[in-house]
Order: C-alpha cells, then sequence, then structure tokens
C-alpha cells in the first residue's frame, strides 16, 4: 500500500511515500518551500511513476466540528474552511494543497489528520478557558497542538516503555510543551490557535488578553496587521531583530549582541517554566523529551533550558547532549532522577498509520456491509 503523506507548515511542504506493508522508512520524501500550490504541484511531479494507494495530509486545526482523523468529504472540506481563521498561518495553506491534490487524483481516497487530536485526552478542567458560556458554546477552548508530533514520541519511546510522567517539548520554528501522563496528553502550553503558549519563532506565546486590544485602540493597528505581527514578526524574530533561524541568534549572541542575549533568555525562561509547572501538575516528573528542529539539533538550548533544574534531580550529561548523533538517544546524567530524551519527530509516518488504519477500518465496514 503506497501511502503520499503531505505535511504542510507555515512556509514549507513536506512530503513522504510510506510503502505501509513493508517498512517504516519512507521510500521517497522532501521539502519544498514557496506557495502551496506550486510545491504540490513539485510534488506530484515527482511521484507521478508510482501508484498511490491514498494521500494523507497534516492539517494544524479542524475547527470546533471534526474530532478524528478523517477521509476528506465535501462536508469535512467545508468545516476546514470555515475553521481557517484558528490557523491562518497553516490552515488556508493545507486546504489549497488538499484541493489541489483532489483535482489531481480524485480516483483516489484522500485523508485529513488533524494536530489537535492527541489532545483530546485532557480533562475538561485543561481544556477549558474561564469566559462566558456564549464563547465557550461557540468552540473556543484549548485545543492543543504538535500532536502527531507527541504522538510520535510516545510512540519511540516505547522501545523503552513510556514513563508514567512524561514532558514533550518540541521545539521548532513552533514549539509547545506537553504533559502526558501513561502516553496520554493531560495538558498542553499551546490554546485555541497554535499562537500561544511558549515563545517561538516568529509567534509570541502566550500574552496578556488586554495587550491585543491595546495594540489596536492604542497604538493604531488594526486587527490584520497585528494578526499578521503575533503570527510572522514576534517571537525570537521580534525579539532578536534577525531572521527566524536559532543558529544564526546564537552566533549572533555569541558575538556579543544585546537583543540576541535577550531573546535567548527569554525563550529559555518560557520553556523552563512550563516544564516546571508540569512538573508540578503531574506530581513529578520521569521523562523529558526534546523534539523537533531546536529541541533535536541545538544542544545548547537544552542545555540551557535544563541547567537550573539539576537541583531537582534532572541532570544533562553534557557530553552526551553535545554529541553529534541521529536517532533517538538519551542525555541524561547516570545520577538525573528523570531521563532526558532527544527523540526526533515523525509527523509523517504518524500520519501514514492513520490513514492505512482508516482504510482498513473502510473496507471492513464494506464487507460487513454485505455479509
Amino acid at each position: 500500500m503506497l501511502i503520499l503523506v503531505l505535511n504542510s507548515g507555515s512556509s514549507s511542504l513536506k512530503f513522504s511515500v510510506f510503502d505501509s506493508e513493508r517498512s517504516d522508512e519512507p521510500i521517497l520524501q522532501g521539502e519544498l518551500h514557496g506557495p502551496a500550490l506550486d510545491c504540490v504541484d513539485q510534488v506530484f511531479t515527482r511521484v507521478a511513476d508510482l501508484t498511490l494507494d491514498a494521500i494523507g495530509y497534516r492539517v494544524v486545526h479542524p475547527g470546533p466540528k471534526l474530532d478524528r482523523h478523517q477521509r476528506i468529504t465535501p462536508e469535512v472540506l467545508q468545516a476546514l474552511d470555515a475553521a481557517s481563521g484558528f490557523a491562518p498561518l497553516h490552515d488556508p495553506e493545507a486546504v489549497s494543497i488538499i484541493r489541489g491534490g483532489l483535482a489531481r487524483y480524485p480516483q483516489l481516497p484522500h485523508f485529513a489528520c488533524f494536530d489537535t487530536i492527541f489532545h483530546q485526552t485532557m480533562p475538561t478542567e485543561a481544556n477549558t478557558y474561564p469566559i462566558p458560556k456564549s464563547y465557550r458554546d461557540a468552540g473556543v477552548r484549548r485545543y492543543g497542538f504538535h500532536g502527531l508530533a507527541c504522538e510520535s514520541v510516545v510512540n519511540q519511546l516505547q522501545q523503552t516503555g513510556v514513563p508514567k510522567r512524561l514532558i514533550i517539548a518540541h521545539l521548532g520554528s513552533g514549539c509547545s510543551v506537553t504533559a502526558v501522563v501513561e502516553g496520554r496528553s493531560i495538558d498542553t502550553s499551546m490554546g485555541l490557535t497554535p499562537t500561544g503558549g511558549v515563545v517561538m519563532g516568529t509567534r509570541p506565546g502566550d500574552l496578556d488578553p488586554d495587550l491585543i486590544l491595546h495594540l489596536i485602540r492604542q497604538v493604531g493597528g488594526d486587527v490584520e496587521k497585528v494578526e499578521k505581527d503575533l503570527n510572522h514578526a514576534s517571537g525570537l524574530a521580534a525579539l532578536s531583530g534577525l531572521p527566524n533561524d536559532m543558529k544564526a541568534i546564537r552566533k549572533a549572541a555569541q558575538a556579543g549582541n544585546g537583543d540576541a542575549v535577550l531573546a535567548l533568555k527569554v525563550f529559555t525562561r518560557s520553556v523552563r517554566k512550563s516544564i516546571g509547572a508540569y512538573s508540578w501538575l503531574m506530581g513529578g516528573v520521569d521523562a523529558i523529551a526534546f523534539s523537533g528542529g531546536i529541541g533535536e539539533h541545538d544542544a545548547a538550548s537544552r542545555e540551557e533550558i535544563l541547567v537550573e533544574l539539576a537541583e531537582q534531580g534532572i541532570e544533562i550529561d553534557s557530553a552526551l547532549n553535545n554529541a553529534e548523533q541521529n536517532g533517538m538517544r538519551r542525555v541524561n546524567a547516570p545520577g538525573s532522577n528523570t531521563g532526558i530524551f532527544i527523540v526526533p519527530a515523525q509527523e509523517d509516518l504518524m500520519i501514514a498509520n492513520h490513514v492505512k488504519r482508516m482504510m482498513i477500518e473502510e473496507t471492513y465496514d464494506d464487507d460487513r456491509r454485505f455479509c
């Protein structure tokens, strides 16, 4: 069964092809940058010689009406169009890519996999905002994101036995911290949209709600400008005055750039606060897993985030942390009470697995219909 996975980000499109009957490793993969429809056309050119069985898409925010990964129908597309305002940095691109896929391969089954589904296990007190009921009834609640990445981390840690109390720090252009108990999300830093939580590359994380009103009323920004600034021109990039690139920011900080130094301090403090809060919430933490571009590849960020936690029994081994290795690995010091792991996110594999499962379920349902 050949499954094409299209994983759209805010400015890129990753693609993978899996032979789901043979291996968890993709037989073809790549990443393209540029307008969504241009990218997806290039992908279809690259896979033109393959006989695909299905296509799976990563969609960041399904909105309040879609609560499971599912086959794409006209009704699902309509719901995604209505939900685009929840994730303006991601969803419009994803929906454009889906429409491009439907037009190119109308004969294939197409499936949407959502970044929020993993967090549906959060208790009500974790996903509820203290706002008027009329807003809550309209779907305004905490959804959480990076769910496919979190799910992949949990699956990989099963090789060593999933820790009972796990914190996942998914740090990349977008960043989130998630508390997991016995493999199930119980809380996460992102809320209604992927803009909140800890500090990110171009997004600010949590803000005083009235700050946005202040920007609109007093500083003279209109809604569209403020929305664009909060999604594209905030976070590490805004603090450092540099592009959204951790390597460039860290290099500038080492050269004495004060803005870059401040950006790193704000980022580190933000993530450490979230880890500390979830550790207390769970009554302790058995393991911390880092994933995402920064989480996997920036040893300095991992060490800076955890260095102040050594007295609490969370101790990273500097040599292991700085070793040039790929794949999942453990980097805590021998005496650490908490395991510290680097776990590559495998969102595309999770999508392929969900697509395979849904296709099998559909076949089973069709077979039962004729029994």
